[in-house]
């Protein structure tokens, strides 16, 4: 779990849900991809096959430079968990380093490096997706190690109880002791009541106490399962011998049921709910969530640009209301989830030292219903759709972006065709849709308001000794 991004666009970029990674390394930079060819329309090369055991591969070839990048996202997040087993999406995020039958402990990550490649992972409400990158020359290797975990994973007692530990000490450092991340928690689990969106990414902490072995067995082989995936490869690659060498490691596993749709729909709230949590801390913070869209919805770039017109940069709304002006923040950042359901749309507010919740709660609310009001004007809107599709862009100059990119819209569009078509979605938006749009969302009936309370270190009760 780690604090909201610097952005709204930039949690739009990552899912914009609480994720965790296991993985600490950066993926290499590559050059712009498409500049060498302009005259060729973008994405006419990109192929895509489903495998007789139900796996969906999609190759976006590009020969600039001679090196790939591989995403492997999965439908298992937060949202597939219940009571008992939260957690355990994140905690195979982990175990997928650790071990299997051909590539034992530690092996998976000192044999890519050894040749030249890297990885990572995240994990969120809705998908955990698996990141690799490295030479061209080594993508028969790297298929032969993602065979190997996905096929034999070790379920060893003893890296379970390892893994729970490093688990379970992510939870503390990142929401334990972080006054936003604690926050954050409690408000999700309070905007929602019926959802599993108000499960934690992380897990609840007795939850990770609890995990047994046929939990981890059963989960994994639900879930984990080809026809559960989407493997995007992008890169130096042949499209037809990549479906080959797939076919050969990945396409031998035996697909499985498909996984117990989630079917709860969260009920429309009927009332603002409010919480606060009370913590040692220096200054005040200030969250308020409002139910929003989920990424599919016709809606969906719409509310993109209303959170860069309000939140992204000084000159947004937000920020010259609360920052600059009244200077009763010093901090205001904005993200959307935008997943397989409807999730939230967020507003995070750092006050300084001393700052006034009540006061720094009442400018934004005024803001926000000024935006229902009035809507945004034209130079507003034309500067968000300038920054959205400079990101975009900016996205698909390389292996990596084009990878995540391309697996984001097949994942929550059902379609990686719908990534092409982006830019005209943008296009199409209009200051009457965003006004329409933020009264939608801005509705006062459904949002949630926290608020992180310091307390002074005589006031904090003192934690069990059971506590870990």
């Amino acid at each position: 779990m780690s604090r909201p991004p610097l952005s709204w666009f930039a949690c739009l970029a990552l899912l914009g849900a609480p994720q965790a990674g296991a993985q600490a390394v950066s993926e290499p930079s590559a050059r712009p991809a498409a500049a060498s060819t302009p005259a060729v329309k973008l994405g006419s090369d990109i192929q895509a096959r489903t495998l007789k055991n139900g796996l969906t591969v999609i190759v976006w070839p590009d020969h600039d430079i001679p090196n790939v990048a591989l995403a492997n996202w999965f439908r298992v997040g937060s949202r597939n968990e219940r009571p008992g087993i939260t957690g355990l999406s994140h905690f195979f995020e982990h175990m997928m380093f650790n071990g299997a039958k051909k590539y034992g402990p530690g092996q998976f990550d000192r044999v890519m490096e050894a040749n030249g490649g890297a990885n990572n992972a995240f994990t969120s409400e809705d998908v955990t997706v698996y990141l690799d990158w490295f030479p061209a020359s080594a993508l028969p290797l790297i298929l032969d190690l993602e065979q190997d975990r996905l096929q034999s994973l070790a379920f060893d007692p003893k890296v379970i109880e390892s893994e729970r530990g490093v688990v379970y000490s992510e939870r503390r450092s990142g929401v334990d002791n972080d006054n936003a991340g604690a926050l954050q928690e409690q408000m999700q689990a309070t905007a929602f009541v019926a959802h599993p969106y108000q499960i934690p990414v992380i897990g609840w902490p007795s939850d990770i106490e609890s995990w047994r072995m046929e939990d981890l067995q059963r989960y994994f082989k639900t879930y984990y399962a080809p026809n559960n995936a989407t493997l995007v490869i992008a890169g130096d690659v042949e499209p037809a011998r990549v479906f080959e060498q797939v076919e050969a490691t990945l396409g031998t596993i035996p697909s499985q049921p498909a996984p117990e749709p989630v079917l709860t729909k969260e009920p429309e709230q009927q009332g603002e709910r409010r919480i606060a949590v009370k913590k040692l801390a220096q200054s005040p913070l200030l969250q308020v969530a409002y139910h929003g869209l989920a990424a599919n919805d016709p809606d969906a770039e719409a509310l993109e640009l209303l959170g860069l017109i309000l939140t992204h940069g000084d000159s947004s709304r937000l920020h010259r209301k609360l920052v600059d002006e009244t200077r009763t923040a010093i901090r205001v950042q904005g993200t959307t989830a935008g997943g397989f359901d409807p999730s939230l749309t967020w507003f995070y507010v750092d006050l300084p030292p001393g700052g006034d919740l009540a006061k720094t709660e009442a400018l934004l609310t005024a803001e926000l219903n000024r935006v229902v009001k009035d809507g945004v004007t034209d130079a507003e809107l034309k500067k968000a759709r300038n920054v959205a599709l400079a990101t975009f862009w900016r996205k698909l100059e390389t292996n990596d972006g084009r990878a995540r990119e391309l697996g984001r819209a097949a994942t929550f569009r059902g379609d990686w065709k719908a990534l092409l078509d982006a830019p005209t979605r943008y296009e199409k938006v209009t200051r009457d849709g965003v006004k329409a749009l933020a009264a939608r969302i801005f509705n006062p009936d459904h949002r949630t308001v926290g608020w992180l309370v310091p307390t002074t270190a005589s006031a904090t009760p003192a934690r069990s000794e059971a506590a870990r």
